[in-house]
């Protein structure tokens, strides 16, 4: 009799773990997929030539839940009507922002930017200086001619709160795989 209840008990303990470790993968992918891996599927053309219509990213959330956005970081943003956007971050809080003569300028100082992410030919509400709140940001899009972003008052400064997390990898086209920047 003594030889059923181990035999039992060991079985029982083998279940416990067995159903303690599935739990704790299911945990960990949950964590990892929120964190690291919601995939976003970019709708348009506003941010050409980095990312085009139809490719397929992942958003980073954790980084912005433990640290704050930086500039030039590509963001996935909630506008007022509830639907997402990605646009590139250029103007941070407490900043003035100002297009001048095509050009961006922070704080009166020339904005250096790679890839010509300085050029902007319609300015929109930004041809007059714009202060940034504690908690706002100023987002363009990459193509800045075809690109609906904070120059427009339907879009306006983005508020820390509305933004969800950071644009890291691109999946799709599996050609244009890789990290984005």
């Amino acid at each position: 009799m003594e030889f059923y209840q181990v035999e039992e008990t060991n079985v029982l303990r083998v279940v416990i773990r067995w159903i303690v470790d599935v739990v704790v993968m299911i945990c960990l992918a949950w964590f990892a997929i929120y964190s690291f891996g919601t995939q976003v599927r970019i709708v348009g053309q506003s941010m050409t030539p980095n990312l085009r219509g139809d490719d397929v990213v992942l958003m980073d959330r954790l980084s912005y839940d433990f640290g704050e956005p930086e500039r030039f970081d590509i963001v996935v943003f909630e506008r007022e009507d509830h639907k997402s956007n990605v646009k590139r971050i250029i103007g941070m809080p407490g900043e003035t922002v100002q297009i001048l003569s095509g050009y961006i300028y922070i704080n009166g100082k020339y904005l250096e930017a790679d890839n010509d992410l300085n050029q902007v030919s319609l300015v929109g509400l930004a041809g007059s200086p714009i202060v940034l709140g504690e908690d706002e940001y100023f987002l363009l899009g990459d193509n800045r001619d075809g690109s609906e972003d904070s120059r427009f008052a339907n879009i306006g400064n983005v508020k820390r709160e509305q933004i969800q997390g950071k644009i890291w990898l691109r999946l799709a086209p599996f050609l244009d795989f890789g990290v984005v920047e």
